[in-house]
């Protein structure tokens, strides 16, 4: 997992004050010096990093942890609670309504996971919530994703609303509402279309969908292997639409993390699935 190695790396910079009974300002340095390289190669963003570092340090260097009992103990505490408060101390889960339709929109780059995450989350909600799921297919500009889309709607068993890719997404998602209503879904996910690098057409359209969809939640698929970028492109999406949380995919095959670490300190959108 993305965080196994920098848990590693940072275990064994904090057994550099661990165990021992006094501590000394160049013990702390060393240790800070380690947890810094940590970040740093986990790719976490450097002002993130920057700003952190010189938290625990100023919290570590007080009086009362250099004359203190069990000082090593109480810098890991620090180290843990800084921690905390980079990634969001309170967990942030998903607005769901008591009545009437929960609307999901899905926005993110091309190629980061937003389709299948779509329905990994349909999923997720009939499952844990007993949702009636309806995904709709708003990805006109590459027909592979409609086609995507419906295979897993037909694998999970959840209705999939999709108009080809000759329609307006604003035209579809306006027809997929009347049909949600129609047919008893209390939960529509909205895929929209990715691009290879945000522009401002695709930005337009994404705007026009959520000013008639009014979504509970607009989730911002991130790839959490592109590090530092996913904050330059989570900034961009918040900018213009307002992200009210993150989904952080491929986690499974990175070895840094640092997106996560970055993301909500620097952004302030919560992550809400992984």
């Amino acid at each position: 997992m993305a965080f196994d190695n920098l848990s590693d790396r940072m275990q064994m910079a904090m057994r550099r004050v661990t165990g021992k009974g006094r501590l000394t300002e160049k013990d702390i340095e060393e240790m800070m010096r380690e947890v810094r390289l940590s970040l740093l190669e986990a790719d976490v963003n450097y002002k993130v990093v920057r700003s952190f570092t010189k938290e625990v340090k100023e919290q570590a260097m007080g009086e009362r942890i250099l004359k203190g009992l069990n000082p090593g103990q109480q810098v890991v505490k620090i180290v843990n609670d800084e921690l905390k408060k980079i990634m969001g101390e309170e967990t942030v889960g998903l607005t769901i309504n008591a009545v009437g339709i929960t609307k999901y929109m899905m926005v993110g780059l091309q190629g980061a996971g937003k389709t299948t995450t779509a329905g990994k989350l349909a999923m997720f909600l009939r499952n844990k919530n007993n949702m009636k799921p309806l995904l709709v297919a708003l990805d006109i500009y590459r027909p592979a994703a409609v086609e995507q889309l419906k295979t897993l709607g037909a694998q999970l068993n959840v209705d999939v609303f999709e108009m080809g890719t000759s329609e307006k997404p604003i035209n579809i998602i306006k027809r997929a509402m009347d049909f949600a209503v129609s047919n008893g879904n209390n939960l529509v996910i909205a895929n929209t279309a990715g691009r290879l690098h945000i522009d401002e057409a695709m930005m337009q359209e994404l705007v026009d969908v959520k000013e008639f969809l009014k979504p509970e939640e607009v989730l911002l698929t991130l790839d959490a292997m592109t590090g530092q970028d996913a904050v330059t492109v989570a900034s961009s999406f918040n900018d213009t639409l307002g992200v009210t949380g993150a989904i952080l995919t491929k986690l499974d095959g990175d070895t840094r993390g640092g997106a996560a670490l970055s993301l909500r300190q620097v952004t302030n959108i919560p992550i809400k699935l992984m």
